[in-house]
């Protein structure tokens, strides 16, 4: 296909969509990125490596009229066909919700240490290209940036503090512990580490003198945040009823009967954990306790891999398997996206991660990461098959560089700009069940990783929803755990410590997430559960015609949509 490129990097030819809905959806991500440099990178976006966003308050205002901008030029767009009311459906749902979001001063005051700005703006080093000294001294141009970003982020945090908008003290020191691990203060030092690959020509010295201002930059954040904000913060974790239903809303593109969903996730939980207890008695002689088959299946030398290496070569063949035996079978799989990578990242908190090729499919790979833990050097790998299929293929890496490749169904904004974690997510947690009903999770210690998998997302959901909410714990719930008592985090703890065979400070971080970022854990699980629900409406409809393999096609190529949009659009083919 004949391609060109536009000023800032748009990838375009004959057959991309172009109506009025396309024109105003292009132009707000051309805009957007313009303010959200770092966005252009993490989308593989060429031309804006070189730049940080303005997180002060003065950047935030600049965000809010975008959107308000944007949706009042889409709204009067009377859509041309059905493709374009998925458009118009897809982007006022989305930036709707941003707006309602930046309203409520969420984005400008919530920190935590995942996914706040300090977290964007480092993570967004591990994408940039390092292949030319042209590259590094991008990098050098953009760590010298960090400071000011900082500056205007710390701008913002006091002007909400002084409206009574804190995160919860524990997201503060979470956060700046987590910034200590970066700067070498408490962990390997990712700014030297970082420096450390510049080559040996001229550039490297400016290299490592960017990296030292922007780790200094970080230094005195984490230290402002510990001797400046902790003091102000409110020491209650639970953000209440009004906010999570705005973040529910948010991270599903959908509205769920929070209390229905809440018992539902009791219901999951015990179900899947009984399916457990079956797999453990046919693995351990009878004995159906859970806890002790995951024990004699992480000390199997059979399931066991030792080195971080070798682990990484042992996800990227699961994973290139799973390509070539998937395309044309199950799911149409095009040959310009078959290649994932499988990475170590230059971090180590554990967290595991997709980050989506290049806009042009070339310059960089979909790519699978893990930040192994200090220490960490062996892996049971029968946890982690369901891992593979739910960051590769047939999970994040076929639905996002699935959608980047549809140039002739959906806008540059679609392809490239809107992400929704429940239909993200829902589907990565979908592809894993899905994985066992194609028959790849026959051998019972890779089926009880998965349903593991699982059973840690239903408890994610009652934790999440509980804690926040600050719910009764059912006085009949199928555990006998604590009936009667209020959720808090102490035993959200003592839950996940139950019902989760994973290390305690890998819990304990879990934890924090959560109480940190409302409603994007059960994210995971309720997207799943609308999946399914849009997968057996569609059955329904269609009846002896409905192909299941069609079904996966036709959804996959609306884009990452809401889930209240996804079920209209389904409903419609």
């Amino acid at each position: 296909m004949d391609q060109s490129r536009g000023s800032v990097g748009q990838v375009t030819d004959a057959t991309t969509p172009n109506s009025p809905i396309d024109q105003v959806s292009d132009r707000f991500l051309e805009d957007y990125i313009e303010l959200v440099p770092t966005s252009a990178t993490f989308m593989g976006i060429e031309g804006h490596d070189h730049q940080l966003p303005d997180y002060s308050p003065a950047g935030f205002d600049a965000r809010i009229e975008l959107n308000r901008r944007t949706i009042a030029e889409a709204t009067a767009i009377q859509p041309g066909s059905p493709r374009e009311e998925v458009a118009k459906d897809a982007l006022l749902e989305r930036l709707g919700l941003e707006l309602e979001s930046y309203e409520a001063s969420v984005p400008q005051h919530q920190l935590n240490a995942l996914t706040s700005v300090p977290a964007e703006v480092r993570q967004v080093f591990d994408l940039m290209p390092t292949a030319s000294d042209d590259d590094w001294e991008t990098i050098a141009i953009r760590l010298n940036q960090v400071g000011t970003t900082l500056d205007g982020f710390r701008e913002s945090l006091v002007k909400q503090a002084a409206a009574g908008r804190v995160s919860a003290v524990r997201q503060v020191n979470d956060l700046a512990s987590r910034i200590a691990s970066w700067t070498g203060a408490d962990g390997d030092d990712f700014f030297a580490g970082l420096a450390a690959q510049a080559p040996d020509s001229a550039v490297k010295s400016e290299v490592e003198a960017a990296a030292a201002a922007a780790r200094k930059a970080y230094d005195q954040f984490g230290q402002w945040l510990t001797t400046d904000l902790a003091p102000q913060a409110p020491s209650r974790d639970a953000c209440g009823r009004e906010v999570y239903e705005l973040a529910s809303r948010d991270f599903l593109g959908a509205a769920v009967d929070l209390d229905e969903t809440y018992a539902w996730g009791w219901e999951e939980l015990a179900r899947i954990e009984g399916e457990m207890e079956n797999i453990a008695a046919s693995l351990n002689g009878g004995d159906r306790s859970i806890a002790a088959v995951a024990e004699l299946l992480d000390n199997d030398p059979a399931r066991k891999i030792h080195g971080k290496e070798a682990f990484r070569d042992w996800m990227q063949r699961l994973a290139d398997a799973a390509v070539e035996e998937l395309a044309g079978t199950h799911f149409d799989i095009p040959d310009e996206i078959k290649r994932i990578e499988c990475m170590i990242a230059p971090t180590s908190d554990g967290s595991i991660y997709y980050t989506g090729p290049s806009e042009d499919l070339t310059t960089r790979p979909g790519r699978m990461w893990w930040a192994v833990p200090t220490g960490v050097e062996d892996f049971a790998t029968w946890r982690e098959v369901t891992t593979v299929y739910h960051e590769g293929v047939p999970g994040h890496h076929l639905q996002v560089a699935q959608t980047m490749l549809r140039t002739d169904l959906l806008n540059r904004w679609q392809r490239m700009g809107c992400w929704v974690s429940g239909h993200g997510e829902g589907w990565a947690l979908y592809a894993e069940r899905l994985m066992e009903d194609l028959g790849y999770l026959e051998e019972p210690g890779a089926r009880l990783g998965m349903l593991d998998a699982q059973a840690f997302r239903s408890a994610r959901v009652i934790v999440d929803i509980g804690m926040h909410l600050e719910l009764e714990i059912p006085r009949d719930n199928p555990f006998g755990f604590h009936p009667g008592e209020t959720w808090n985090a102490e035993l959200g703890f003592e839950f996940l410590r139950a019902h989760c065979r994973m290390e305690t400070e890998f819990l304990r971080a879990e934890l924090n997430r959560y109480l940190g970022w409302p409603g994007q854990a059960p994210s995971y699980k309720v997207g799943e559960r609308i999946w399914l629900q849009a997968r057996e409406e569609a059955r329904q409809r269609k009846g002896s015609a409905f192909d299941l393999r069609a079904f996966h096609r036709d959804a996959l190529n609306l884009g990452s949509i809401g889930l209240d949009p996804l079920r209209r659009a389904l409903a419609k083919l």
